[in-house]
C-alpha cells in the first residue's frame, strides 16, 4: 500500500539497531530477526488480539510484527522522540492511561495515569529534545481542552497544564523549531459519564489553535465558518514549509459533500481544498488519519468509512491517486511512499492475525 518516495527523517535499519540495542535485538526470534534484517523502515501500531487484549506492536516495512508490548486497554494514536527513542502509546477516548517505552531498552516501561478529572483525548507529541511530552486531555468537567506537560527526565511527572483554547481537543503536534504546539480542537463535547456520546452535535466549536510551547499563550485561533460547524477538526501533520494540513470528519448530513482537508500557516487564514466529488465521496465524510511525506511532497489520507487511501501533491492539492482499502486505518510516511494498515489486520499489504488500531508511527534514530 504505497506510492513512490522516501523521507529523509525515516529510520533505517542500521540506525534502529544503534538506538534499539543489542540486548533487545537478543529477544527476538529467528522469524523477527530475519524480517529486521530485512526491512529499510520500522513503525509501531496500536493492535487488539482476537481474544480482545491490546498491544503496540513494533513492524517491519512489509508488515511482519518484530516485538510485542501488553495494553491494559485500547489504545489510539502515538508519540514518539528520535531524540530519546521513547514511545508513548496514548489510550483512546476517555481513556486515562499512557505507556511509555524505551525503544532503547535502558529504562523500564512508564505508565502515566491521567490527573483527577481529566482522561487523554489518544494524542500527544514530544518536544525536539525530548525532555517534555505533550498530551491532549480533557477537563470534562469545564467542558475545555488541555495539554498535559509531563517531564520526560522525571519518570514522565505531570508538572502543569495548558488550554487548547477549545473543546473536544484531539491531535497534537509541535513546530520543528518546538516553539508552537498545534492543537486540533473537534469541538465535540464529550463527558467520561456518558462514554464516548457526542453530546454537542447541534452546536460544535471546532477550531486549530496554535499556542506557544514555552507559555502556554494563545498565537493564534482559527474557527470555521458557520457552514462548517459540524466539520470535526481531528488530524494534523505539517509539511516542509511549516504548513499545517489537518484532516476533518463530518458529522452533519449524510449527503452533505463538505471539504475534508486543508492547511495553514501561522499568519494565514485556513485553506480547504476542493476535491474531486468522486474523492470526497470515497472518504464518506470520514478522513480517519493524515500523513505528509515531506520530501515527495504529498499528503496521504485514509478513510476507513469509505475504504479508501488517497494520496495528494501538497503544492497543488491534486488527487495523485487513490486506493479502495477495506477498513483503511493507520498512515506513516515509508520508504516508499506511505504505509497504510487496516482494521482488518493488513499492513503493507501483509495480514496479521490482529485489528491494527487507527494510527501508525515512523520509529526514527535518536539524534
Amino acid at each position: 500500500m504505497a506510492t513512490t518516495g522516501s523521507h529523509s527523517a525515516l529510520v533505517d535499519r542500521r540506525a534502529f539497531l544503534r538506538m534499539a540495542g543489542a540486548a533487545w535485538v537478543a529477544t527476538l526470534d529467528a522469524r523477527q530477526s530475519f524480517a529486521l534484517s530485512r526491512t529499510d523502515a520500522v513503525f509501531a501500531s496500536g493492535y487488539m488480539e482476537r481474544d480482545g487484549s491490546f498491544g503496540i506492536a513494533v513492524l517491519a516495512e512489509d508488515g511482519t510484527i518484530i516485538d510485542r508490548t501488553a495494553l491494559p486497554a485500547r489504545s489510539h494514536g502515538m508519540a514518539f522522540s528520535p531524540a530519546t527513542g521513547h514511545l508513548v502509546a496514548f489510550a483512546r477516548r476517555p481513556g486515562t492511561f499512557a505507556l511509555v517505552t524505551d525503544r532503547t531498552g535502558e529504562t523500564e516501561p512508564v505508565t502515566i495515569a491521567a490527573a483527577e478529572d481529566r482522561h487523554f483525548f489518544g494524542h500527544g507529541c514530544f518536544s525536539p529534545d525530548g525532555r517534555l511530552l505533550y498530551a491532549s486531555e480533557n477537563d470534562f468537567e469545564a467542558n475545555r481542552g488541555v495539554i498535559g506537560l509531563y517531564d520526560a527526565r522525571d519518570g514522565y511527572r505531570r508538572i502543569g497544564e495548558y488550554s487548547t483554547y477549545g473543546i473536544g481537543t484531539h491531535d497534537l503536534s509541535v513546530s520543528d523549531d518546538g516553539r508552537l504546539l498545534i492543537a486540533a480542537n473537534g469541538g465535540i463535547e464529550t463527558h467520561p459519564d456518558f462514554g464516548r456520546t457526542k453530546l454537542n452535535l447541534d452546536h460544535m466549536e471546532p477550531s486549530l489553535a496554535l499556542i506557544a510551547a514555552a507559555t502556554g499563550t494563545l498565537v493564534e485561533r482559527h474557527t470555521l465558518p458557520e457552514t462548517l460547524r459540524q466539520l470535526s477538526t481531528r488530524h494534523i501533520d505539517l509539511d516542509d514549509r511549516g504548513r499545517i494540513w489537518f484532516a476533518c470528519q463530518y458529522e452533519g448530513p449524510r449527503n452533505d459533500l463538505p471539504p475534508l482537508v486543508g492547511h495553514f500557516g501561522k499568519g494565514e487564514d485556513l485553506t480547504f481544498l476542493t476535491l474531486p466529488e468522486e474523492t470526497t465521496l470515497g472518504l464518506a465524510n470520514y478522513v480517519g488519519a493524515i500523513a505528509v511525506n515531506r520530501r515527495e511532497g504529498l499528503v496521504g489520507l485514509t478513510s476507513p468509512n469509505g475504504g479508501r487511501f488517497v494520496v495528494l501533491d501538497a503544492g497543488s492539492g491534486r488527487v495523485v491517486s487513490q486506493e479502495d482499502i477495506a477498513d483503511a486505518a493507520g498512515i506513516a510516511t515509508a520508504p516508499r511512499g506511505f504505509a497504510v494498515s487496516s482494521y482488518d489486520g493488513r499492513f503493507a499489504g501483509r495480514r496479521e492475525n490482529v485489528a491494527w488500531d487507527q494510527h501508525i508511527a515512523s520509529l526514527k534514530p535518536p539524534r
